[in-house]
Order: structure tokens, then sequence, then C-alpha cells
């Protein structure tokens, strides 16, 4: 049986992003109704350094080119949107705002809930008190989720994440990719980002009581020392279940598709064309240039 093609992407300003090997596909809506591509050559370190694609170790290396592809996408997209050129931001100023964006986001879900916890009874078992820290870490991430989805210039942006999904489900389905076709397609995708992040905190939950509840600074360590291996458990958990038919592994991504309901909505057949066009021109690079089916203006292709 030939091993299916996994494809990746998430939404940019007015845009999405396609992710297939090393192609990455960036196609924007502008003001004039026209879709700007751009596509690029991008290779994943595992490929340099195949150790770093072996199991556990390849979630948190794919989680870290998530994080470098993704901010480089939005900012490509800004530019086109925005039609400004010579705004992009440089590789160093990229991976800076990745290292920002990865303290702030391990300050706020990480070390928080844990110094929060020190406010409960420290005499309650070490398992209990994991599964409080834990608790006070969903909390933190459900609302911050919900003050997001409560800002209305993400509407936009939350829909073509619905349009990410469905292009990617008519891909996978085998179906022509066709903007009618697409849109058969639910906007909850059991691969999505949203569901990682959640895994993300359940795993981190079991995997810190193992190692009961020490010293204040110890156990900062100890989640800042133990994040690699989360992220690459919760990676390879999203991988298994997306491949298994079995009704047990389904059953556990059913909490992530319902916290997408939160991250995403239903798109107009316009933010599924251009979703489509990202994904033709991450498919067949060679026809990016000549056609792209989806009436794209201002083709950048960065071999």
């Amino acid at each position: 049986m030939k091993k299916p093609q996994l494809v990746g992407g998430q939404a940019v300003l007015e845009g999405v992003m396609m992710r297939h090997h090393d192609r990455m596909a960036i196609a924007c809506r502008r003001g004039d109704n026209s879709i700007s591509l751009i596509s690029e050559r991008v290779t994943p370190l595992a490929r340099r350094f195949p150790v770093l694609g072996w199991p556990l170790l390849r979630g948190a290396v794919v989680f870290f080119e998530s994080l470098v592809t993704g901010v480089r996408a939005i900012n490509l997209s800004a530019a086109e949107v925005l039609q400004e050129e010579g705004e992009e931001i440089q590789g160093w100023q990229t991976f800076l705002v990745v290292l920002l964006g990865l303290g702030l986001g391990v300050a706020l879900f990480f070390i928080l809930p844990t110094y929060l916890a020190k406010l409960v009874p420290q005499t309650l078992h070490p398992i209990i008190l994991n599964f409080i820290e834990g608790l006070i870490r969903l909390a933190i991430f459900l609302s911050y989720l919900f003050l997001v989805t409560r800002w209305g210039e993400m509407k936009r942006f939350f829909a073509y994440h619905g349009a990410e999904h469905k292009a990617i489900f008519c891909f996978e389905a085998g179906e022509p990719l066709l903007v009618e076709k697409a849109q058969r397609y639910r906007t909850l995708h059991p691969r999505c980002g949203t569901s990682f992040l959640l895994i993300v905190m359940v795993l981190s939950i079991l995997l810190f009581s193992f190692f009961g509840w020490p010293s204040l600074p110890q156990r900062i360590a100890l989640r800042l020392l133990l994040l690699p291996l989360v992220a690459g458990l919760s990676y390879e958990a999203i991988r298994l279940t997306a491949r298994s038919n079995s009704p047990l592994l389904r059953f556990l991504v059913v909490p992530g598709l319902w916290l997408q309901r939160l991250t995403t909505s239903e798109p107009d057949n316009g933010q599924v064309e251009v979703a489509l066009c990202a994904l033709k021109a991450v498919l067949d690079p060679e026809g990016e240039r000549s056609e792209t089916g989806c009436g794209c203006s201002g083709v950048k292709s960065n071999v």
C-alpha cells in the first residue's frame, strides 16, 4: 500500500500557507481581489541531520520548524496584502521572534501554572498537586484561546484556517482540488495545531507526575527540560491518531476537534479558492508558474 502523503499548513494574513516535503507555498487575497502566490523551497533539519528525524526527537524539531516557517509566512503574507516591498524581516529577526514567542508561551503555560499551584496546600499527594497544576495550565490555555476568539479582526483568519482544513481534507480524499468539492468537507482536522497543543497540555500532566513535587525552582527546571519530550510524544500521538482507524484512538482526538470550534469557522468560496491555490502550488511546484487554476497574479518563486 502506498504511504499517504501528509500536507500541513496554517492560516496567514488574508490567505493560507501550505507545506509539503521541501516546498512551502503562500496564497493571499489582495485588495484588488487577485490572488498572490509565493513559493519557496525549505530544507527540513531532519534532511540535514537524519538523527533529528527519529521518533520522539522529530516532534520537537518539527514544532520549532513550524514556528519559524509560520512567522515567515505571516510576514510574507502581510507584505503581499499590504503590497509593501522591502518590508520582510530578516532571518535572524524571524529567529528572534520565534524565541520570544516560545519564551512567552513557556512562561504563560508552564512556569506560571506551577507557580500558582503553590497556593494550594502542599501537603496534598504529589499526583494531586500535579493534576491541579495541569488544570490551571488548561484553564489558562482555554482562557487565552477564548480571548483571542473575541477579537473581531481574527474572524477572517479563522475562516482561512477552516479553508486550509477543507482543502487538505479534499486532497487526502483523492478528490479533484475544486472549490465545490472542498466545501463539502468539515473545518475540523485531527492533525491541527490546536489539537496538538491540547495534547501537549494533557500529556504534560501525566509526564510531570512521574517526577513528584520538588521545590519550585526544581519544578521549573524539570518542566523546561521535559518540554521537548512532551512535544515529541504529542507529535507521535497526533500522527498515530491520524493514520489509525481504531475507535479508541479516534475518541482521543474528539476534545481537540471540539477545541477547533474556537479557532476555525466556515469559509466562503473565495477563501477556499485561496487555500486550494496554495495547495496546488505546493503539490505541483513545476506547474505553479503556468497554470495554478486559481487566477493567481504576482507569482514569486524562491528556489
